[in-house]
């Protein structure tokens, strides 16, 4: 048996429950204000119980912030929202020492103003619309979940989660986020637009008196459990082989068994993507009343978790290929693992 797989208590197995249906609960809680969008629904749900952070891209109108904002409402978080401009600046973000005077002594002092960042949701809306400085001011917040100012360090609330858009269509005045810090992001979740039936809906439900509150169905401590229960979920031998297999083979430094890797990418996903793509197939495999990871798990995540760590080479791009279609090529090429041999891990339940 892999020695990364932990014997489970019974308590955790209610508790896996536990989290299946409360995250339902969730989903039927977006459902009154969201319409359609499932699949990103899902896959921000994900990121939160991997503890990570989310990228969404999509164009403007596609209920990004409505999202975001009905998500955190039905957990029951903080939630802030920043609209990055060009102006902004990173005190905006983090906060910064004020000059007051104690109404005790009379004497004046720093007092530290705590920015939005202070919060359990974070929604830094158009982040690519701020300069490089300003970006870099939610680096430190995201990996270590504090923030440093003026020499002290201060601890953010748990659960933290920043949740950034962009928009794909205007690029004109924008700052395209550094590779070290799209690399911080879990997933890139592209939001498509919705089906004919879905649309009509929208119009229905927007145009008309149609009105409705969402409820809190989870709170941050039960979040927080959740979290634990996760890295709890047993990864089969084979199903981590294929994680690395996947991940080396695109790292055009490696001697990857996919030959055209060389020619279309410049640079691959590093470690943190071969981490978070386990943690995030560790998520959904819960999600879908499952106790172990399949390859499946991964081979649905492997897009959001790597497309926003390729940088696809300029013959790739003269081709007309994007990161995704690299990432879908080599699923297609890279073997299966055999799992005959790890059936005892495989089979091996929450």
């Amino acid at each position: 048996m892999s020695a990364s797989v932990v014997p489970i208590e019974n308590h955790d197995l209610a508790r896996a429950e536990r989290l299946r249906e409360a995250c339902k609960s969730v989903r039927q809680q977006i459902s009154k204000v969201v319409v359609g969008q499932d699949e990103t629904i899902e896959q921000l749900m994900i990121a939160i119980l991997a503890r990570g952070h989310c990228l969404l891209q999509g164009v403007p109108g596609l209920a990004k912030t409505l999202m975001v904002k009905s998500l955190a409402d039905a957990m029951e978080l903080a939630f802030h929202r920043i609209q990055f401009t060009p102006d902004l600046m990173p005190a905006d973000i983090t906060g910064t020492d004020i000059i007051q005077e104690s109404p005790q002594t009379g004497h004046r002092e720093l007092v530290f103003q705590k920015g939005p960042v202070f919060t359990q949701m974070l929604l830094a809306d158009e982040i690519n619309r701020t300069p490089p400085k300003t970006q870099a001011a939610l680096l430190e917040a995201m990996q270590e979940h504090e923030v440093t100012v003026g020499g002290k360090t201060y601890k953010l609330s748990e659960p933290f989660f920043v949740l950034a858009t962009q928009n794909p269509i205007e690029q004109e005045g924008t700052y395209p986020l550094p590779e070290a810090q799209r690399d911080r992001f879990l997933f890139q979740v592209v939001v498509e637009y919705p089906t004919f039936d879905q649309e009509s809906e929208i119009i229905d439900r927007t145009t008309s008196n149609y009105s409705t509150k969402i409820e809190a169905v989870l709170k941050g401590e039960e979040i927080i459990e959740f979290q634990q229960t996760v890295r709890l979920v047993p990864l089969p031998e084979h199903v981590k082989t294929f994680i690395l297999h996947l991940v080396r083979s695109l790292r055009p430094a490696e001697l990857s068994p996919l030959k055209w890797i060389a020619d279309k990418v410049d640079w691959g996903p590093g470690p943190r993507a071969s981490q978070q793509l386990v943690l995030a197939a560790k998520a959904r495999a819960l999600l879908h009343g499952r106790h172990h990871v399949t390859l499946d798990d991964v081979t649905t995540l492997a897009l959001p978790v790597l497309r926003h760590r390729i940088v696809p080479s300029f013959a790739a791009q003269a081709e007309g290929l994007s990161s995704d279609d690299i990432i879908r090529r080599a699923i297609e090429e890279l073997p299966r693992p055999n799992a005959t041999q790890n059936s005892r891990t495989s089979s091996r339940v929450l």
